[in-house]
């Protein structure tokens, strides 16, 4: 199966070292920032999910109508709207866009965030909440005629769609989370898995397990990974540029006074009591970045260790021949799709378009010829 990959649009100019820039929803940024990103050979980007950001199905609307082929992983939390009416949703700007659209399903990492929309579950009840909405939406996209559900979470009565996704094969649907519970659901309900950037052997491990959580309901998953790249023209102007991000991240974190509960999604936050995360993802990641700041070859977890293993933050660091290296051996333990973000996203994205992407795809093409 050929690689893939999927990079980041945001409703403004942000990260953890950069902005925010302009406001709160820029249409200009989010336009520029997809077209720059087809234009660089990215299969889709990621619209991301929190409580208190813009909403990301109408952020992927208009970077969908700023682009032509680009196509969009939607971020979207169960539990907020009916899982008929995001079914319907979801399938409408399928069809506007031709197809373009993937739904990635998140069940959140800190319960304190999610109650800022009112939702008070516990992890393990909204994995299981979030395993019957898939159920129902993918019913709603597939059913050809109403249907019931009677379940823990939703109770339905004569639901069908009239709008259905582009493709016969529906919407392709993306799930996270180190869990038990998480795994547990991918392999019984997903078509990928998105993992965020582990050092080799603990990436391997986990595939493996989702794997096997798949081959017990006879499915394949496709496997993700997110990373942060850094890439400079050569190895030590890299991790020059590495130790200045996180430098430049405390330095923000110490001057950045919040009231409490405030920005509690917000990019780069220092990790406290009330905002660390509490998802399995995230305290695999505290672990990893515990016992030292490189693994392998260039995986650096310094701004993971900065903000206690919030988001994906870990990075692979060297010049682009290196990382793409660094990424075909990824590849090699069966993860097909890379979500790379940067640091500075508008000058890295076209760093990762013009220098990255290309040699990842010939170093892909080059293994499956000598494998075959």
């Amino acid at each position: 199966m050929p690689v893939e990959f999927i990079g980041y649009v945001s409703a403004q100019e942000q990260t953890e070292v950069v902005g925010p820039n302009g406001p709160a929803v820029d249409p200009d940024y989010i336009a520029g920032s997809a077209l720059l990103q087809e234009r660089g050979g990215f299969d889709r980007a990621l619209v991301a999910f929190h409580s208190t950001s813009p909403d990301s199905l109408l952020v992927a609307q208009h970077a969908a109508s700023a682009t032509r082929k680009l196509g969009l992983l939607i971020a979207h939390r169960p539990g907020f709207v009916a899982p008929t009416l995001a079914a319907r949703q979801f399938a409408t700007l399928d069809q506007l866009t031709g197809g373009r659209v993937a739904m990635h399903v998140i069940t959140g990492g800190n319960d304190r965030e999610l109650q800022a929309d009112g939702d008070h579950l516990t992890k393990v009840e909204r994995y299981r909440r979030a395993a019957e909405y898939i159920q129902i939406v993918r019913q709603e996209w597939q059913a050809q005629a109403p249907f019931d559900h009677h379940g823990d979470y939703y109770q339905v009565r004569g639901a069908q769609s009239a709008v259905l996704p582009f493709n016969a094969g529906g919407i392709p649907i993306y799930f996270g989370g180190a869990s038990a519970e998480a795994i547990a659901v991918t392999g019984q309900y997903a078509d990928g898995y998105a993992l965020w950037g582990e050092p080799l052997r603990e990436a391997g491990e986990l595939v493996e397990q989702v794997k096997s959580a798949a081959a017990r309901h006879g499915r394949r998953i496709r496997f993700s990974v997110s990373f942060r790249p850094i890439i400079e023209k050569t190895e030590e102007l890299a991790w020059e540029r590495a130790a200045a991000i996180q430098e430049t991240l405390e330095k923000r974190q110490e001057e950045t006074q919040e009231p409490t509960g405030i920005g509690l999604d917000r990019a780069g936050r220092k990790p406290s009591s009330e905002n660390l995360p509490t998802n399995e993802g995230s305290r695999r990641l505290q672990k990893i970045a515990s016992r030292s700041n490189r693994h392998d070859e260039r995986l650096w977890t310094g701004v993971a260790q900065a903000t206690g293993g919030r988001w994906n933050s870990t990075a692979l660091v060297g010049t682009a021949d290196q990382v793409a290296e660094s990424l075909l051996h990824y590849y090699r333990i069966g993860i097909e799709t890379f979500l790379i973000r940067g640091f500075d996203p508008l000058s890295d994205a076209l760093i990762y378009g013009n220098d990255l992407i290309p040699r990842v795809r010939a170093l892909v093409e080059r293994e499956e010829r000598c494998g075959r």
